[in-house]
């Protein structure tokens, strides 16, 4: 395989930039061309193609979001989408692409692989909601991010004697809210894996305040409920002044974080390394500290969990 595409699509996540440049600095020097997709699939679909070199990826390590852009596209959805991407890819002679992002992403490029043309998957997300994978590009920076903004608001909380709900990312996965909680010290971890017992928490935080705490920190992943709504009923239920933080996309920006850029480095070389053996249908995943790659189709199919034994250990720590 000599010519190769990369592509970033769905949420933006830190490190993303350094997978990019992992695969073009590694596609070079295997003598491969490699060439960059703006906006994702919409952008291959308009045929939003360049050539990319060395020098083109410089100075990039240290920066959020993505330089190739990312968008979302119904039409690739689509047949017709489909087929007009393939053809794109075929105009351009590019034989293999890299696609870094999420689940969404992984469903695209599966699309691609049933038909034939050869893509391997970096999973790229904060939410870290990747089965396949122990940890995804993203993530790290994301929870340090939103343990600044903890440490930040347990002051004020603290100085006001108050309840503060701190509504982080996560539809369906509480991994930040997890992570962050436990690092954090926060006296409720509330995730969408777990179901909600309002009533608990509000005892334990009772509890807390005749133990001579005045004041309680909150995680709730947005998949969990909404923070608006959790600061009138705990408020109600505790009798203490409640307010609530959304951290909303500020948990997706930022430079990313040594252990973000690491992994997307050895995500970025080993994706380049199978399509130059003409392998393609997979995702690339880390597991014991180990770079391995997974069939896309089982990839995809794997049902997820989430670390119980820490959320466990939360809960015992937050008392």
């Amino acid at each position: 395989m000599k010519k190769i595409g990369v592509l970033t699509s769905g949420g933006d996540a830190p490190g993303m930039n350094a997978a990019i440049r992992a695969v073009v600095r590694t596609a070079v020097y295997k003598g491969m061309q490699v060439y960059g997709i703006r906006r994702g699939f919409n952008g291959l679909i308009n045929g939003e193609i360049s050539q990319m070199d060395v020098t083109s990826v410089g100075e990039i390590l240290h920066r959020g979001g993505t330089i190739l852009n990312t968008a979302r596209s119904d039409q690739f959805k689509t047949e017709e989408g489909m087929k007009k991407a393939i053809n794109i890819l075929k105009v351009f002679g590019i034989e293999g692409l890299v696609v870094i992002g999420g689940d969404g992403s992984f469903r695209g490029a599966r699309e691609l692989s049933e038909r034939g043309f050869p893509t391997v998957g970096i999973p790229g997300t904060i939410d870290n909601d990747i089965a396949c994978t122990e940890q995804s590009i993203g993530f790290d920076t994301a929870i340090n991010t939103v343990l600044d903004a903890i440490n930040k608001i347990r002051d004020t909380v603290s100085s006001h004697e108050r309840t503060n709900i701190i509504e982080v990312m996560g539809r369906s996965a509480g991994d930040i809210a997890i992570y962050t909680g436990m690092a954090g010290g926060a006296e409720g971890i509330l995730i969408p894996e777990m179901p909600l017992d309002i009533d608990n928490l509000c005892k334990r935080i009772i509890e807390g305040r005749n133990r001579g705490k005045t004041s309680s920190i909150i995680i709730l992943a947005e998949g969990a409920g909404k923070a608006m709504e959790m600061e009138r009923i705990i408020e109600e239920k505790t009798g203490m002044e409640t307010r609530a933080t959304v951290l909303g996309y500020i948990q997706r920006g930022g430079s990313p974080s040594a252990a973000d850029i690491i992994l997307a480095s050895r995500m970025g070389y080993h994706a380049v390394e199978l399509l130059e053996k003409n392998i393609g249908n997979r995702i690339v995943s880390i597991r014991g500290n180990k770079i391995v790659d997974d069939d896309i189709m089982e990839a995809l199919s794997l049902p997820r969990s989430f670390n119980q034994e820490l959320y466990n250990l939360a809960q015992v720590l937050s008392i």
